[in-house]
């Protein structure tokens, strides 16, 4: 089995990516619907993420609210270097858990599926130190101004608190320079859905070839 990390920054569309990829027939999870999972309330992680972060970041039915935990997280704050020290404080609690699911999940995959292609989909896999964990890693990128257009459309707000917000979150990131250069293939998603979907199948048909060698 061929284990493959999916990433890229905030609203690149690795999502979409991703959809495409499990349409050729790969098999896919996504990192941050894991981290949900590890947060609901009785899971350890969610006991060290409300230790750490306060009970101001909860919903009154005790769930996280994930835009407080984001803003307690990311800011704001007096200075760069607080953000960035809050922001691997919460890492530090999510990451591990996240990658040891992810792990089970692959051994899962290739018991099952010796010649199959499983992917996980991650934001912050190379921020996490995950990288090395894969076979191959695909990132996807965007141009800046469909990033912010993306985002907002999203979450439902002005293009201002856009651009604002997935600055604050990127600068937490690495630059999508630094993820081109460890990347295997790169999917530019900057154009239209059908030249994104022509390079989805370019990488599919290597990675798929790759999967079944011996």
């Amino acid at each position: 089995m061929l284990k493959v990390g999916l990433t890229g920054g905030i609203a690149s569309g690795k999502s979409v990516v991703g959809e495409m990829f499990v349409s050729l027939g790969a098999y896919l999870v996504q990192a941050d619907h894991i981290a949900h999972s590890l947060m609901q309330p009785g899971e350890a992680v969610y006991n060290e993420v409300v230790r750490h972060f306060g009970r101001e970041i909860l919903n009154p039915d005790g769930s996280i609210n994930r835009s407080k935990l984001a803003e307690a997280a990311f800011g704001p704050a007096s200075a760069q270097q607080d953000r960035t020290s809050r922001v691997v404080e919460l890492n530090r609690i999510v990451h591990p858990a996240v990658i040891r699911s992810q792990e089970e999940w692959m051994s899962a995959i290739g018991a099952e599926h010796p010649d199959g292609v499983a992917i996980v989909e991650a934001a912050l896999l190379l921020e996490a130190d995950a990288g090395k964990r894969f076979d191959r890693l695909v990132v996807v990128t965007c141009n800046e101004e469909q990033r912010v257009a993306r985002f907002a459309a999203r979450q439902k707000i002005s293009p201002e608190k856009a651009r604002a917000e997935v600055e604050r979150r990127m600068a937490a990131q690495l630059p999508d320079q630094e993820k081109v250069k460890a990347a295997d293939y790169v999917i530019d998603n900057s154009g239209p859905l059908e030249h994104t979907r022509a390079q989805v199948a370019s990488v599919w048909d290597k990675l798929r070839a790759q999967s079944a060698k011996p």
